[in-house]
This record gives C-alpha cells, structure tokens and sequence, in this order.
C-alpha cells in the first residue's frame, strides 16, 4: 500500500512539473516568426527511475504534429494555383521560373541595395567635352577634346585628356582669323559620396590651361595661339550611377607660373631689369631704325622696353577661372564581387525572360 502511495505521488509530482513546461514550449513556438518557418526539433523522451522500487515512470510522449503554416502562406499557394489553372507545360514551367527569380532578388535584396550604393569602384570612362578640362580654355574660345579616367575602388581617379582649338575669324576684324592649336592635361580626381548618383569631387591637373592671341597679326592677316601650361584646381559635380551615362560640371582656376612675372624695363647701363623673359605675352618694344641694303625696315629695341602681346596692357593673368562641362561612356565596374555578379545575372534573366515574353505575345 505505501508503494502505491509513493507511486502516486510521484506521478503527481510529474504531471504538476511538466504542465507549465508544456506552456512555456507552446508559448515560446507561438513567439517564433512565421517567416523564419523553422520548427524546432521534438524533445526526446525523458525517463524517470524510482532506485527504491525499481519503478520506471514515462516521460511526455513528443508531439509529431508538422509546423502550422501561416494564413498568409496558404493565400499565396492558392494565388499560385489559381494563376497556373490553365497553362500549358510552357507557360507553367515558364511562370515558376520568373517566381524564383523573384524569390532570390527578394532574398539578396539587402545585399544589393548595399552594392549598389557604391557607384565608384573600378570604373573606366571614355570622356568628350568643352572647357576647361577638354583641355583648356581661353580669352577668344574654349577647347573641344576627349579624355579618358579610370576610378580606383578608393574613389580616386587618374585622367587625362587631349583636345583641340579650332581656327576661327576674329570677331572685332573679320579679314583677320585666330590661329587654332592643340592642348593636353593630365590630373588625378577624388570623389565624395559614392552612396549617391551625384558625386562632389575634387581635381588638381597638370597641363594647358589658358590661352590668348598676338595682338598684331601677322603678314596673312594671322594671329598667333599664345598658349600657357600650369596647374588647374577644380571642384567637381558629377553624375554616375551603374548605368552608362556620364555627366560631369567643373569649375575652378588655374595658375601659370611663366604669367607670375611681368618683365621690367632693361637698363643697358646698370644691367638691371630683364634682359630676356619666360612669359609668352610679352615681347621686346621695337622701333624702327633705318634700312638695310634691299630696302627692308631695320628694328631695334626700344630702350630695354616690354610691350604685352595681348589685349590687357599688363598681359596674360597668372591666375583665373576656369569651367567646362564632360559627357561621358561609363564601363561596368571591373572586377566585380559576388553579389554583382548576381546582380548581372538577375539583369540577363529579366532581360531573357521579357524577350521571351515578347515573343510568346506575337
């Protein structure tokens, strides 16, 4: 009779210990995400020994009951349903291949919006443009060119550019004409915010920088190119996204090192002053002297005096602004990483599955 007292109570006992056990497991299931839909692994039977009596008591039988689907998951199956009701083989396999590719663009949709915020890795640019990094502008004009520009996944870029100054008509005399020329420029870019298709930049560059025409003509009604190189610094506006199109605003200065020194008056007798000068819009003050044997004027200079090859007095500006404007072709990003490989992928897909359903349509 104690036996079956002790027994008694010992089932008591297991019954008041496994009850709220039950509900905290069935409380813990019903918190669980319905779309984490994992089900988590039955217990395993637990066994109880009385050593005194040698009575084995049994554990809570484990549930085999399957993972309850969510409402929201049953209106989808019979949404599926419903829309291959119908099809044929074709369509049917066509329409469950267009919803897995959908089903993994959902799934890596994180990971690719976060690729994409970054439009400024490793891309290679062919450039056309006016102004002042195409290469040069000037007093008279600006410069037509091409250039190309490789970005590094650090957001620096390396460019370089050559470009050319058409010959054109004066606009104050017309029976005279402005010569035309050529210019270059190289520099190095640095870009903010890659997170945004509109990047601000920096730009320092080396190269032809402005320019200007002689004053006099020449003997064909000609008026030469004066063209100075130095260092430009700009600030840049750009437009880039994983799109090909390029767009591009600059605006900054230059400064010309030859233009920073204005030549002074020569003295023969002290030897003071600037016998020779290295900026290209001036030139030596000559008057006329006489004439040799054939008849021809003779020149002299002028007592050590400098004249300005342009239009200012004070010649050409060491110093000024500049600006241009570049449109360009954008390759995709060089060595891509594994979510823009699958990006690209799922970018021929889309483009194979609407050709498809092009076709089918017609």
């Amino acid at each position: 009779m104690l036996k079956k007292l002790l027994l008694l109570l010992c089932l008591a006992s297991l019954v008041a210990w496994a009850a709220p056990s039950k509900g905290r497991k069935a409380k813990s299931k019903k918190a669980t995400p319905v779309a984490e839909k994992t089900v988590e692994a039955p217990a395993a039977p637990a066994a109880k020994t009385d050593a005194d009596d040698g009575v084995v008591s049994v554990a809570e039988k484990p549930s085999s009951a399957p993972a309850v689907k969510s409402a929201d998951d049953d209106e989808e199956e019979e949404n599926v349903d419903a829309a291959v009701a119908g099809m044929s083989a074709a369509q049917r396999r066509d329409f469950f291949s267009r919803k897995k590719f959908e089903e993994e663009q959902r799934l890596d949709e994180y990971a690719n919006s976060e690729r994409r915020r970054d439009w400024l890795k490793d891309r290679l640019i062919f450039e056309l443009g006016l102004g002042s990094r195409m290469p040069f502008m000037g007093e008279n004009g600006i410069g037509f060119g091409a250039g190309v520009e490789y970005i590094t996944r650090w957001h620096i870029g390396a460019f370089a550019s050559f470009g050319f100054l058409p010959k054109t008509k004066d606009s104050e005399f017309e029976e005279w004409q402005l010569e035309g020329g050529s210019g270059y420029k190289v520099g190095i870019n640095y870009y903010l915010f890659p997170k945004n298709p509109l990047h601000l930049g920096l730009s320092a560059s080396y190269g032809s920088v402005y320019f200007d025409h002689d004053i006099i003509p020449n003997k064909d009604g000609l008026r030469s190119l004066i063209k100075v190189d130095g260092f430009q610094f700009d600030a840049l506006i750009t437009y880039m996204t994983s799109e090909w199109y390029y767009l591009q605003f600059s605006f900054g200065f230059y400064y010309a090192p030859k233009l920073a020194k204005k030549p002074q008056k020569w003295d023969i007798a002290t030897e003071t002053g600037d016998e020779t000068t290295d900026n290209p819009s001036f030139r030596k003050r000559e008057i006329e002297v006489g004439k040799d044997e054939l008849g021809n004027p003779k020149y002299d200079w002028d007592d050590g005096r400098w004249d300005s090859r342009v239009v200012k007095s004070n010649g050409m500006s060491k110093m000024g602004i500049v600006f241009g404007v570049t449109i360009g072709y954008a390759f995709p990003e060089f060595f891509p990483d594994d979510t823009e490989k699958r990006r690209r992928q799922r970018e021929k897909e889309r483009n194979k599955a609407g050709a498809g359903t092009s076709n089918w349509n017609n």
